[in-house]
């Protein structure tokens, strides 16, 4: 399958009241975990690589890899840039065969904001590729984001609404709740429904109908896979994630896009840490690699029935 943008995707998304799942990937066997679940459920899906994960892999090697695993499993891919800090790196990711880039211009000024954003969709789209920007601050830890809580804020609607009219941006990540990491709560999950939906409403009512809005820091942090990181040898306390009924009525509503990243890093930890508890003599990559890579297939095809809502979307 040749990699394609996420513009059909959301159409379809949009019209479909679900969601496409965006997973962070790293190396190989993360690729072939989600690519895997995608393909057992028929659903598109969307890679997507932090600027640490293109330090870390390179971009050439992420793009080969993804284009020879969904070519063997068959899936629609977009392969995104998540979080890019400046058009450098947009520009690395176009060059290296990217289908999509977000540019996080949330931690500037408003107007500063939209200037940036309005060069990256200018550049982005003489390329053929589609952009998303973020207004509105997440708290909480992702790579090299890192917002603490009192300086989080929501997505202001009327802000969102000139911000797609001046930047031509093609998707928005908005904040009303969520939070990057695996410590996401202290108390009790809220997102703000009533704030997506107005967003959504004035969104249309300026002629931008069926705008794709995204959900970054949407992980569950499932108790279990906490638990059987803990269990063999692990600490990660106190974690909370998204309440699955909330993304799944998110997913319903204009969010064509759900972001998970410690999901993913949690379920490949708790498969490695359970082996190598279990069977202590053992030094073969391969064999706790496969648990890890496995387990994360099992996340994709639960995610994609139980919270997007995908199955069957690339028919």
């Amino acid at each position: 399958m040749a990699l394609v943008t996420t513009k059909e995707m959301f159409e379809k998304a949009f019209k479909g009241n679900y969601a496409i799942g965006a997973f962070n990937i790293n190396n190989m066997e993360i690729i072939q975990g989600v690519l895997k679940g995608a393909a057992n459920k028929n659903s598109a899906v969307i890679l997507q690589c932090s600027k640490s994960a293109l330090k870390y892999a390179g971009p050439k090697c992420l793009l080969k890899m993804v284009e020879s695993i969904s070519e063997e499993y068959g899936v629609d891919v977009a392969l995104h840039l998540d979080h890019g800090p400046d058009l450098e790196t947009i520009k690395l990711c176009v060059e290296n065969g990217f289908t999509s880039v977000m540019f996080d211009g949330s931690h500037y000024d408003y107007e500063e904001n939209v200037a940036k954003t309005k060069e990256v969709v200018e550049y982005a789209h003489a390329h053929g590729v589609v952009v998303e920007a973020e207004l509105g601050k997440l708290a909480g830890v992702e790579d090299d984001v890192k917002v603490d809580a009192a300086h989080a804020t929501y997505t202001d609607p009327d802000q969102a609404v000139d911000f797609v009219k001046r930047t031509g941006v093609d998707s928005l990540a908005i904040a009303i709740g969520t939070s990057h990491g695996a410590y996401k709560f202290k108390g009790e999950a809220k997102l703000d429904f009533d704030r997506l939906a107005t967003i959504t409403e004035k969104l249309e009512a300026n002629g931008f109908k069926n705008f794709p809005i995204v959900l970054h820091g949407a992980s569950s942090v499932d108790p279990a896979v906490i638990e059987m990181c803990n269990k063999y040898g692990g600490s990660i306390k106190g974690a909370s994630g998204i309440p699955i009924d909330m993304l799944r009525k998110a997913s319903s509503m204009a969010v064509c896009k759900i972001n998970m990243d410690t999901d993913i890093r949690l379920a490949m930890t708790a498969g490695i840490r359970k082996t190598l508890a279990e069977k202590p003599d053992n030094f073969d990559p391969r064999s706790y690699l496969s648990v890890g890579r496995d387990m994360i297939e099992q996340l994709v095809e639960y995610k994609i029935e139980n919270v997007l809502g995908s199955v069957d979307s690339m028919k």
